[in-house]
């Protein structure tokens, strides 16, 4: 397997061996599990490197959706990635996580090579308080995974004390980087969307029994939005509309710290509702 050498943490994480017939290997470390297996960010940001490692990759990602189909563990892996069907400019993948003989992740990766074009948005950054002027979140105690990131909560957060009432939303809004920071790329910002605590706990304003069962990231920037972003911190936004019978969805937004929408987010999350 890739010796890790001085990669970063995040490149340490996603780090693949080539097998050749459209398979990789990997091993996630310890440093990002969370509740049970490895931080969902991490095992996305892993099957799309297979993508972007690919040498019949053609264009960047525009979307990609995984579904969570069973537990993953901190034994070796495989990754099966291939290309379903290669246009002019577009390109469909799918991708399998294989462990322990049978799938535990599978989804699908959308690859384009965009054209210019008109441009515009519906929707505008929140305004709040550059980065400097947010306090940084002390992460002890908190998940592994989550020292591997700098959060700075302007509202919206999860106090895992039980020292905050049940709130009437679970509307969210943070600074997030990579932790040490690490310029942005695809890999990060896939990891990123997934960086937002589960609804629930800040509606709730405690711990439940979660778990994402499908989630889709749009990528609203190209590369080179990416490489001027660099290691500044994302704007995320965060928020659910519904919580029913077992499951609530999970909205997110990650905008360029200049006002830009670089990615947004849907979930689908698995949640038990004892205790409430």
């Amino acid at each position: 397997m890739t010796q890790y050498c001085a990669l970063h943490p995040l490149d340490q994480a996603t780090s693949l061996e080539s097998l050749g017939d459209d398979r990789y290997r990997g091993r996630f470390p310890p440093s990002y599990f969370n509740m049970v297996g490895p931080f969902g960010g991490v095992i996305a940001s892993t099957l799309l490197n297979a993508v972007l490692s690919h040498p019949k990759r053609h264009g960047d990602p525009v979307s990609m959706t995984i579904n969570f189909a069973g537990p993953v563990d901190d034994t070796d892996y495989e990754i099966l990635a291939r290309p379903a069907r290669t246009n002019r400019s577009t390109q469909h993948w799918t991708v399998e996580l294989i462990q322990h003989g049978q799938p535990a992740i599978t989804g699908t990766v959308f690859l384009a090579i965009r054209r210019d074009s008109w441009e515009g948005s519906d929707i505008q950054m929140p305004e709040v308080p550059e980065p400097a002027k947010v306090e940084v979140l002390d992460t002890t105690g908190y998940r592994p995974w989550m020292n591997n990131y700098e959060f700075r909560v302007v509202d919206g957060h999860f106090h895992p004390d039980g020292s905050a009432p049940a709130q009437r939303d679970s509307h969210s809004t943070l600074w997030m980087r990579d932790e040490p920071p690490r310029p942005l790329d695809f890999l990060s910002l896939m990891a990123l969307s997934d960086c937002f605590f589960p609804r629930i706990f800040i509606r709730q304003q405690q711990r439940a029994l979660v778990g994402t069962v499908s989630m889709t990231t749009y990528f609203h920037g190209d590369a080179e939005s990416l490489r001027q972003q660099g290691s500044r911190p994302l704007l995320g936004v965060a928020r659910a509309q519904r919580y029913f019978r077992g499951y609530f969805d999970q909205v997110g937004e990650l905008w360029g710290e200049h006002g830009e929408l670089l990615a947004s987010t849907h979930q689908i999350v698995y949640f038990k509702s004892e205790g409430f």
